[in-house]
């Protein structure tokens, strides 16, 4: 969002999911690689995937740059949807449907409810995955990040730099507090004490995410 930040439209939406989608890709090895040492090793290759379909479905958000946000978030999630692999996958997806329920009918997000729709995405994704906040898992720095949106004055969360760089702060101070805890959920549980002194690979993404949607 641009200095004259009026909150979220497709038309910031749709610029996002362009730089998104490019930190993806950059990022693709660096998740695998992290992803091999507890689990399956394709989170990298499944973020890309769904970077592909958000690009194939792109045009269409140019189309309707001033249309209906709850829509073009729906797109965005049935996109994700067809990526198979990770279930980092199905919970991008799930992230996208939520925002899609939350904007249905409207043409823009003031900022003001931006920490309301992450932690309807945070409730959403923990009923879908079963992992709960403190497990080590992309819900502790999401609820970190929507919990430093709130805590922002009116004038700050409207502005897209103070905002940003709030959002990355609170993403890095949680990856720092959970590095040396175990997971308790999913496949690297059952390595729990190996995840000890390892990032979360879902929290690392998720990094790369919030570092993605600097104001251009």
């Amino acid at each position: 969002m641009d200095a004259t930040d009026n909150g979220l439209t497709v038309a910031v939406l749709a610029a996002a999911l362009d730089r998104w989608a490019d930190r993806m890709d950059t990022a693709a090895d660096e998740l695998n690689a992290l992803d091999a040492r507890l689990g399956d090793g394709d989170l990298g290759a499944t973020l890309g995937k769904c970077a592909q379909n958000i690009r194939a479905i792109r045009p269409g958000l140019d189309a309707t740059s001033d249309g209906d946000l709850g829509q073009a978030f729906k797109t965005c999630a049935m996109a994700c949807s067809k990526a198979s692999g990770s279930s980092f996958g199905t919970l991008l997806a799930v992230a996208f449907l939520t925002a899609a329920k939350a904007t249905a009918g409207r043409s823009a997000l003031p900022c003001s409810e931006l920490p309301q729709l992450l932690g309807d995405i945070l409730g959403a994704l923990s009923a879908r995955g079963g992992a709960a906040l403190g497990d080590k898992t992309v819900l502790d720095p999401l609820d970190a990040v929507r919990a430093a949106l709130a805590s922002l004055a009116a004038a700050e969360r409207d502005d897209p730099a103070t905002r940003h760089a709030a959002a990355v702060r609170a993403t890095e101070r949680t990856i720092e507090v959970f590095r040396d805890k175990p997971n308790r959920i999913g496949r690297a549980r059952m390595f729990a004490e190996r995840s000890v002194g390892l990032d979360d690979p879902g929290m690392i993404a998720f990094r790369h995410m919030v570092e993605s949607l600097k104001p251009a």
